[in-house]
């Protein structure tokens, strides 16, 4: 499952983004801690404010992540600022792993990695990045032939299937739910896993394939040894699967990695 893998660290030299804003008290779960579904909000709005400045916008507008992993080491309590760093652990000319580092004023900390690929809206297919901006973005790694693997490969549980309903605010353009709505999904099994979502934890969602506003969508689970794994359905096919694990109390670094 990929779960005992760690993340790149900062590095010392490179092309390192960092940017900063409040959290909003529409921002939160009903801990009054900043939910999943925002955290995915958020690294797509860092990922365009690290577009702007890299002067990218314009020629990488349209990007599809394939996976997420977020490790939430000590939750971020609303009201609260935050400061995400951002910066590249691993690419090719069509991809690339990012980390962002979301830290709290109050000493929150949750780490993040995401597999992005950049997208031909015209095409509908995956898009080679300027070389400027490929050449910019290496700078803060040496993995330079990043290659895509899955790490969520179970076959969903019948039994355990509940219903999730989708609105028309969930979708974008193409009329595709928007990645954070399966982070609303997932929040949907907080009530059955109190323990696990109130300590450290390790979330990991791939996105198989997108799910569209009027297609039945359903979540299925299955109990792990140190978490859930869970699948979200629609037309009972598994559109997104996801992983959920206990992160060791004390843990300053987060289990996962760029897959090679």
């Amino acid at each position: 499952m990929s779960s005992d893998r760690t993340m790149v660290e900062l590095p010392e030299t490179g092309y390192v983004f960092r940017s900063s804003w409040r959290v909003s008290s529409t921002d939160v779960d009903q801990h009054e801690t900043l939910s999943i579904d925002s955290m995915a909000r958020y690294l797509q709005e860092i990922g365009e404010r690290h577009l702007i400045d890299a002067g990218a916008f314009e020629a990488h507008r349209f990007w599809v992540v394939r996976r997420t992993v977020i490790d939430v080491l000590r939750p971020i309590r609303w009201p609260d600022d935050v400061t995400l760093t951002r910066w590249c652990a691993g690419l090719s000319p069509r991809w690339c792993n990012m980390r962002v580092r979301i830290e709290g004023g109050k000493g929150g900390l949750v780490e993040t990695e995401a597999f992005w690929i950049n997208m031909n809206m015209e095409t509908k297919g995956p898009s080679r990045m300027e070389d400027e901006f490929f050449d910019r973005l290496s700078t803060t790694t040496d993995e330079h032939r990043l290659r895509w693997k899955p790490w969520l490969t179970a076959s969903p549980e019948p039994g355990t299937e509940r219903p999730f309903a989708l609105r028309h605010s969930d979708t974008d353009r193409q009329q595709h739910v928007n990645n954070a709505i399966y982070l609303l999904a997932v929040r949907e099994l907080y009530p059955d896993h109190p323990d696990l979502f109130a300590g450290p934890f390790r979330l990991i969602v791939e996105y198989n394939k997108a799910i569209t506003y009027g297609e039945h969508v359903t979540i299925t689970t299955a109990e792990t040894p140190d978490g859930v794994l869970v699948w979200i359905l629609a037309d009972g096919e598994a559109r997104a699967h996801a992983a959920i694990t206990r992160i060791p109390a004390g843990a300053t670094a987060a289990p996962g990695s760029s897959p090679h």
